[in-house]
C-alpha cells in the first residue's frame, strides 16, 4: 500500500504541476487504533510555481484527489497551511507529528523546526474539547451506541489533558496518551474495546459502557473549568512564516 500511495503522489505532482513538501497518514491508522478494514487517510502539503500566487483571481488552495473505500487523499496548498499555522490550527501539528510519513523534504524540515513556536495552548484545548463534546453528544449518549466512537471522544480528551499538563502539541499515538493520562478506573474497559476494534472489520453498535461515559462526562466538566483559567496568548509574528513561504517560490 505504501508503494501504491507513493505512486499516487507522483501522479498528483505531474498532473497538478505541484511539489509535495510533506505527506503523511492521518486518522485511525496514525492514531494507532485502525480496524482491519480502515481506509488510508493520506494528507499532504504542496507548493505551486511562483506565478500561481501572483494572480488576481481567487485560486483553489486544496486538492481533493481521491475518496473511496480504500483511499482518502487530499492536500493543502502551502499558503493555506502557513496561514492556518499562524492561527495555531491543530491539524498542522497533527500532520507534522504523524509517525507514518509517505514523503517529506528539506523544505518541510524548515517548517517542522519552528512549528511548535506557533502552538497556542488555549486554541489546542478548545479544538480537542469541542471535538470530544461533539462526538460524545452525537454518538454515545443513547442506550445503544457506535462503539468505535469512544476512541473519537477519548483521544481528544486525553489530548486536552496532555496540553494542559505539557503545554505542547499532543502526540499522535493513542497509546502514548493512554499510558500517561488515562485513569486506571477505565483502563480495562478501554483495553478490551481497543482489542475488539483492532481485530474486527467493523465493531458496530453495542450497549453504552456506563463506566466510560461517566469518565467522559467528568473529564469534559473538569477540562471546561481549567480552560477558563488559561490566559489568551499574543498572536505570533508573521515574519518567519513569510520568510519560509518566499524561500519556497
Amino acid at each position: 500500500m505504501r508503494e501504491i500511495i507513493q505512486n499516487k503522489l507522483k501522479e498528483i505532482e505531474q498532473k497538478e504541476n505541484i511539489k509535495i513538501l510533506h505527506c503523511i497518514e492521518s486518522g485511525s491508522r496514525a492514531w494507532g487504533f485502525a480496524s482491519p478494514d480502515s481506509d488510508y487517510d493520506v494528507r499532504f502539503i504542496y507548493v505551486r510555481p511562483k506565478d500561481f500566487y501572483l494572480k488576481l483571481e481567487k485560486t483553489r488552495d486544496v486538492i481533493e484527489w481521491q475518496l473511496d473505500d480504500v483511499l482518502d487523499i487530499n492536500g493543502w496548498d502551502i499558503q493555506k497551511a502557513l496561514r492556518l499555522l499562524y492561527k495555531s490550527n491543530p491539524t498542522l501539528f497533527e500532520w507534522n507529528g504523524s509517525l507514518i510519513v509517505y514523503k517529506t523534504t528539506d523544505e518541510w524540515k524548515k517548517i517542522s523546526d519552528i512549528i511548535n513556536k506557533y502552538f497556542i495552548k488555549k486554541s489546542g484545548v478548545c479544538h480537542y474539547l469541542s471535538t470530544a463534546k461533539r462526538n460524545y453528544r452525537e454518538y454515545l449518549k443513547g442506550d445503544t451506541v457506535k462503539l468505535k466512537k469512544y476512541f473519537y471522544v477519548l483521544r481528544p480528551l486525553l489530548a486536552c489533558k496532555w496540553i494542559l499538563a505539557e503545554g505542547t502539541p499532543p502526540p499522535m499515538l493513542f497509546s502514548e496518551l493512554v499510558e500517561k493520562y488515562l485513569d486506571d478506573e477505565i483502563r480495562a474497559d478501554v483495553d478490551n474495546l481497543l482489542k475488539l476494534k483492532m481485530q474486527s472489520p467493523e465493531i458496530g453498535t453495542g450497549n453504552r459502557i456506563d463506566n466510560i461515559n461517566s469518565y467522559i462526562e467528568a473529564n469534559i466538566s473538569d477540562i471546561e473549568k481549567q480552560l477558563e483559567h488559561i490566559p489568551y496568548e499574543k498572536e505570533r509574528d508573521w515574519q518567519e512564516l513569510d520568510k519560509i513561504f518566499l524561500s519556497l517560490l
